[in-house]
């Protein structure tokens, strides 16, 4: 199959130019994809994630955060949310569904985030359940509990457990291939503001709040996927309670699936095609 990688811009609503990606084949026609990338990487670290997608019959689109990507690093904003905050972040992965509906309209709909884009993804589902028809969360974790001015986690100290790292990103993966990767790459590995940093904590404690999931959709098919070697959920410890959670807040069509050795990045480690079959299989599902 040729697969096509377009890249365009979408507007958002405070004039910001969002950076974005389209893969597609010559009958993606099962359903839309819209992928939302971690903290300190880019969109085009999923091409293979995407590639794979497009040859089960969907059209996938990623987007770069504010303070991400090619234009940041362009204009010196690496790092920088902006004064709007992790807000602005989720606002403009709603600006982006509302887009791809209009794009395709009738397809079905699928949000696939990972680590810090799960983390937006959390505040998303409280006001934009609607526009999805499933939400796929990756090295997720409960937000007050991995905040780092109250668990102590840091960059400094996720390779904690790993004897002999190659390299202070070793936490990312059991592949040596990734980090060396994400090392090389300009576009990875920056320092996030510490009024960036903070607000995605501040701003994510309404994802604590009972009351914030009264009129949350409980229909919404979610598929929680992990590894237990993964230092940003606590090695399970910030994970459980987050499923927890949400089951207890009534969600209906909860999926969970807990790789066994596998660290942060489950989607690049090396059980990867596992982990991307298990993720399709999904898909297919809820879009039917």
């Amino acid at each position: 199959m040729v697969i096509t990688e377009t890249e365009f811009r979408i507007d958002g609503r405070d004039g910001h130019r969002i950076e974005a990606y389209q893969w597609r084949g010559e009958h993606s026609g099962r359903g839309v994809v819209q992928i939302v990338h971690g903290m300190a990487e880019h969109s085009r670290r999923y091409r293979h994630v995407a590639h794979a997608l497009v040859q089960a019959g969907y059209i996938v689109y990623a987007t770069e955060h504010r303070g991400h990507g090619q234009s940041a690093l362009d204009a010196g904003t690496l790092g920088d949310f902006g004064p709007r905050g992790f807000n602005a972040l989720v606002d403009d992965m709603a600006t982006v569904s509302r887009n791809l509906r209009e794009r395709h309209p009738g397809q079905p709909l699928v949000m696939l985030a990972h680590s810090m884009g799960s983390f937006a993804a959390q505040i998303y589902m409280l006001d934009h359940a609607t526009l999805l028809d499933g939400l796929a969360l990756s090295g997720t974790s409960a937000l007050e509990l991995l905040d780092p001015r109250h668990s102590g986690w840091t960059l400094e100290t996720a390779n904690a457990t790993i004897a002999n790292p190659n390299t202070v990103v070793d936490w990312l993966s059991r592949d040596p291939v990734v980090p060396a990767a994400y090392i090389a790459d300009p576009l990875c590995g920056f320092p996030l503001t510490e009024a960036s940093l903070f607000s995605i904590f501040d701003h994510g404690l309404r994802t604590a709040d009972p009351a914030q999931f009264v009129s949350v959709r409980k229909d919404l098919p979610l598929y929680l996927f992990t590894g237990d070697q993964d230092s940003v959920n606590g090695y399970l410890a910030w994970f459980d309670p987050l499923v927890h959670r949400l089951r207890q807040f009534g969600c209906l069509d909860l999926s969970t699936h807990v790789y066994g050795g596998a660290r942060h990045e489950v989607l690049n480690e090396t059980n990867r095609d596992e982990v991307i079959t298990n993720l399709t299989a999904w898909i297919r599902r809820v879009t039917g």
